[in-house]
């Protein structure tokens, strides 16, 4: 029996569930295999990176969903969605992405529909709806916190969380709650091991007069994926970039930096701690390899011990 890719749940034969395709759109009642190979992808990817306005380390297409067709369609104008094949030096990105950013949504973090489609080599593909567009060609005002900050894409880790925290002051609308949500944010990639959340990751968006930060978004396991120095987080905190702890992260960066009550804070922390076995079930329903699962529940586990979260 199949999994469908976009919620995880049983399919039968089919490579999609009804209520998969329902989140794309209530139309859609089939979804075809998208018609490019990950290599294909990655090298449409490399040909098309000048006309993205979204750019990274992952090969990145822009797409919209014809209904009529049932498929996915590369765009270089107008798309509604964001693809990231398989990367061809760590293959499970795709799936490591989608399921860190369902774990995110399980605390309450704001998180666009994405999901995992089929490729015609059978590889998987991530997508995620824009939120950065609305209607048929109507952008929304996104600033990055690289821009706001004066910073460039090669000065993006030249900055700190305490910065982080001035930045909201400076610019969202009402700070205070803005914190909270960093706050959460903050601790949740510590614990799943997301330590590339550079200042290009943090984003302001400004709707009906209201600045706030926006949906989340490129949230990985960077630790188990690719791994490639001894960090736990992209940008200092209290000076340090590893060994964090939970003075560090809950009453320094929560209460201190981000001046927020203790009420306040152990809501957030409960809110993670009843979220753990939802947690350790999307880890084993995922579409991650064996072997990656047991890494990203063993790093899961150390990490909510050393916050002294369960």
């Amino acid at each position: 029996m199949n999994s469908c890719p976009i919620t995880y749940t049983p399919c039968g034969d089919d490579l999609y569930s009804e209520t998969g395709l329902r989140l794309l759109s209530r139309e859609l009642k089939v979804l075809r295999e998208f018609k490019y190979t990950a290599e294909e992808q990655r090298i449409e990817a490399y040909n098309r990176a000048s006309k993205m306005s979204v750019q990274g380390v992952q090969p990145k297409l822009s797409a919209k969903l014809s209904i009529k067709d049932g498929e996915f369609e590369i765009v270089d104008t107008g798309g509604k969605y964001i693809l990231k094949p398989q990367h061809h030096l760590y293959p499970e990105m795709p799936q490591n992405e989608d399921l860190t950013m369902r774990l995110a949504s399980e605390i309450g973090l704001d998180v666009p529909l994405h999901g995992l489609i089929w490729s015609k080599d059978h590889s998987l593909t991530y997508f995620i709806k824009r939120f950065d567009r609305k209607g048929q060609n109507d952008k929304v005002p996104i600033e990055d916190f690289a821009q706001l900050a004066g910073m460039s894409r090669e000065t993006k880790y030249d900055y700190s969380m305490e910065k982080v925290v001035n930045v909201i002051d400076d610019f969202c609308t009402f700070p205070s709650i803005e914190k909270l949500t960093l706050f959460k944010l903050t601790v949740f990639n510590y614990l799943v091991g997301n330590e590339d959340m550079h200042l290009k990751n943090f984003s302001i968006i400004t709707e009906e007069g209201k600045v706030t930060l926006s949906p989340c978004y490129d949230l990985v396991n960077s630790t188990i994926e690719y791994k490639m120095q001894d960090e736990e987080i992209a940008l200092p905190l209290n000076g340090k970039k590893k060994h964090l702890t939970r003075n560090i992260l809950v009453d320094y960066f929560g209460n201190e930096r981000c001046e927020l009550t203790s009420k306040s804070i152990d809501k957030v922390l409960e809110t993670i701690s009843s979220a753990v076995p939802k947690w350790e079930e999307w880890i084993n329903i995922s579409f991650l390899s064996n072997d990656m699962k047991e890494k990203y529940h063993k790093l899961l586990g150390t990490r909510l011990d050393i916050l002294r979260i369960r």
